[in-house]
C-alpha cells in the first residue's frame, strides 16, 4: 500500500468552526497539536456544535503561539483569544458526559453570543491528558481525547469520497453532489488506495507517528451542512444509510488513536501495518 499518502491535514482549534490546513503538525496522545481544545457552551453548560447552530460553519479559527486562536466570521471583527489563566474548573456537557474546562474571558463569550444571536460562553480544555477518557468500549487504558466528538483523530480517504459521490449521483438527490471533503471535517486526508479500505486499518504509521484504528466514524447531521453557506440538505446521510450502515453507524472515515506521537506532514507515506 505504498501508494497511500497524506493529501491534506486539518486542525480545528475551536470545535465546530472551520480551521486551518497546515503542511505539518505535531501529534499528541489526544490528537493533533491545537486541535479542538476550545468549545462554545450554552447557558446550561452544554457544548454547542453545528448540530444546533449550523452558522458556526461560516466562522474560521486559526491557532496562535501559546495555544490561543484568532477567529473571524461574517459581519464580525476578528477576535484574538488567549489561553485563560488557571482558575476554577467548570464542568461542561458533551454527548451527555461531563468534562472539566476553564472559562475564557467574558469578551469572547460576548463576541460569539453576538455572532450566534444566542448566549454562549467559550471554554478551554486545559489538561487533555487527564480530563476526558476515550469511550471505554473502544479504548485502551489511559487513552484520552480533546473536545473532538469522541476520538483523537479522524482519517478519511479521497477514494472513499469519490465512491460516495458516485453513489450520491445515482441516488435520490444527485443535485446535492458531489460533496467536498470538508463536509466530513477530517484531520488527515489520504490519497491513493481503494474505496473503503480504511475500514480494515487496525494500525497505521504516518511520518514518525503510529496510530491504532479504533472504529469507523458514525456520521451525523453536520455532514449535511454546506460549510460555505451553512445550508442543509439530505446528503450524504441518505446515501450512507442505504450503502454504509455499519452496526448503528452511518459510516465514513476511520477513528484513530495515537500509540506513538511524532510529526505528520502533507506528502507523508501512509503505511498500513495491520
Amino acid at each position: 500500500m505504498s501508494n497511500l499518502h497524506v493529501q491534506a491535514l486539518h486542525v480545528h482549534p475551536l470545535k465546530s468552526v472551520a480551521g486551518t490546513a497546515p503542511d505539518e503538525v505535531g501529534v499528541e496522545p489526544w490528537g493533533l497539536s491545537g486541535d479542538r481544545r476550545w468549545a462554545l457552551v450554552d447557558t446550561e453548560g452544554t457544548v454547542i456544535t453545528q448540530r444546533q447552530r449550523p452558522r458556526l460553519a461560516l466562522a474560521s479559527a486559526r491557532p496562535l503561539e501559546g495555544g490561543g486562536f484568532a477567529v473571524s466570521a461574517p459581519g464580525m471583527a476578528e477576535l484574538v483569544v488567549e489561553v485563560p489563566e488557571p482558575g476554577p474548573l467548570e464542568p461542561v456537557v458533551l454527548f451527555g458526559k461531563k468534562i472539566d474546562t476553564v472559562v475564557a474571558a467574558s469578551a469572547a463569550g460576548d463576541w460569539f453570543s453576538a455572532y450566534l444571536g444566542a448566549p454562549a460562553r467559550l471554554v478551554h480544555l486545559d489538561d487533555p491528558a487527564v480530563r476526558r477518557p476515550v469511550d471505554p468500549r473502544y479504548a485502551l487504558p489511559g487513552e484520552t481525547v480533546s473536545l473532538a466528538d469522541g476520538y483523537p483523530l479522524l482519517l478519511a480517504t479521497l477514494a472513499s469520497l469519490d465512491a460516495l459521490n458516485a453513489l450520491i449521483a445515482r441516488g435520490d438527490h444527485p443535485e446535492e453532489g458531489p460533496l467536498p471533503m470538508n463536509r466530513f471535517r477530517p484531520n488527515v486526508v489520504v490519497s491513493g488506495g481503494g474505496a473503503w479500505a480504511e475500514d480494515g486499518w487496525l494500525r497505521v504509521a504516518i511520518g514518525d507517528a503510529v496510530f491504532r484504528g479504533a472504529r469507523e466514524c458514525g456520521r451525523c447531521v453536520v455532514t449535511t451542512t454546506d460549510q460555505a453557506t451553512a445550508e442543509r440538505g439530505k446528503e450524504p446521510l441518505k446515501t450512507l444509510a442505504r450503502h454504509r450502515r455499519i452496526g448503528k453507524s452511518l459510516a465514513f472515515g476511520r477513528q484513530l488513536v495515537p500509540v506513538r506521537v511524532g510529526t505528520v506532514r502533507v506528502g507523508d507515506e501512509v503505511r498500513v501495518l495491520e
